[in-house]
């Protein structure tokens, strides 16, 4: 199948492809990337694949598992709630071609561990290669977090989408977005005797329910009444009160935990961490007000059974929370944790190793 791409270069499309894309861990730098503060997160080794096919009949059709949806280019819009992350992602690459898509994935969804970044990016790889686009790593980014915001209707800030695609394995990334600069900075817990746990709740969130987005215009009208582009600049918080002052408050010492984080990392400094994990989660539960009873007490266990620190991650109202721990202490961090939460009535937790991976890449693309 023959075409020219968008520099006019005659191409060949390929028959098939698969892109594959990461989820995500945010180790510290929550709620602040909407604000333009700096974020700290990792890929994670748990991926999404996205096998893209054309198709000549202007059909598409997404399948995930027991799951599919089947609708035609120019009435994308009308695509079921799951399948508007591939939908999306079709309308803000433009691509105006049938195909069909199957996914597959070992992202846990709903954990707040970015399964959507990690689908919407898969399908862009996909389809950037499939279609020979020519699309530069920037360019996918943003048009995944445009899927997310305008065709799924979910408020992020870009984040999960930076780290599926820039990230890199034994690496977090320090992503301010502000500047948008980005910085590799060395994250290899295993060397120093220690484990990076993350417990998933189980509890189900969504960020289309109302929660995520009223923080962030909260946050938004907080900046507007200090007079700034962006809260994370605020300095001087004394003209705010009640809720706009809480939000501000952790933004900005948010902002500052994510620098102290990272000078840490790079003295290898790693008893510094722990303190720095607890006061992020203390600031997310009391200011921010995101948090819920399910995170709080896989927190307060996981630190009482030997975790040297922990907090939530994520947009929060459930997900996961992370936890470092000596590696000796995971087993007994993670028995600690389940028998605290089936005492109370609720369902299992579940857990995850995690271990800084690559981002997006194509199935047959060499390393």
């Amino acid at each position: 199948m023959s075409e020219r791409n968008r520099t006019g270069v005659e191409s060949t499309r390929r028959t098939s492809v698969t892109g594959i894309a990461p989820g995500r861990v945010n180790l510290i730098g929550e709620h602040v990337d909407y604000n333009g503060g700096r974020c700290l997160p990792i890929a994670l080794t748990q991926v999404t694949h996205a096998t893209v096919t054309p198709r000549d009949d202007g059909v598409v059709r997404v399948v995930s598992g027991s799951r599919s949806w089947e609708g035609r280019v120019g009435r994308l819009d009308e695509a079921e709630q799951w399948a508007s992350y591939v939908t999306g992602v079709l309308l803000a690459l433009e691509v105006e071609d049938g195909v069909d898509v199957g996914i597959s994935s070992d992202v846990p969804i709903g954990a707040g561990l970015s399964s959507s970044a990690a689908l919407e990016c898969s399908v862009a790889f996909a389809l950037d290669e499939v279609f020979d686009l020519g699309r530069s790593h920037e360019e996918i980014v943003a048009a995944c977090v445009r899927a997310e915001q305008e065709y799924v209707g979910a408020p992020t800030g870009g984040l999960d989408q930076a780290i599926a695609v820039y990230g890199e394995a034994s690496q977090a990334l320090l992503i301010d977005f502000a500047s948008g600069s980005r910085e590799q900075v060395p994250f290899d817990p295993s060397a120093h005797g220690l484990a990076l746990l993350v417990i998933d709740t189980k509890v189900s969130h969504t960020l289309t329910d109302g929660g995520y987005g009223s923080r962030r215009d909260e946050a938004w009208e907080a900046a507007k009444a200090l007079g700034l582009s962006h809260l994370a600049l605020a300095s001087d918080l004394s003209d705010l009160s009640g809720a706009l002052l809480r939000r501000a408050r952790h933004v900005v010492s948010e902002v500052a935990r994510v620098d102290a984080f990272v000078q840490a990392l790079h003295a290898d400094d790693w008893e510094a961490l722990g303190p720095l994990l607890v006061a992020s989660h203390v600031s997310l539960r009391d200011d921010y007000e995101v948090s819920c009873e399910e995170l709080d007490v896989a927190v307060d266990v996981a630190r009482e059974a030997g975790a040297v620190g922990a907090r939530m991650t994520g947009g929060g109202f459930g997900g996961s929370a992370i936890a470092l721990v000596p590696t000796e202490r995971v087993e007994a961090v993670q028995a600690a944790v389940t028998t605290a939460f089936v005492a109370r009535g609720w369902g299992r937790p579940a857990y995850i190793l995690a271990e800084p991976g690559r981002g997006a890449w194509i199935e047959d693309q060499p390393d």
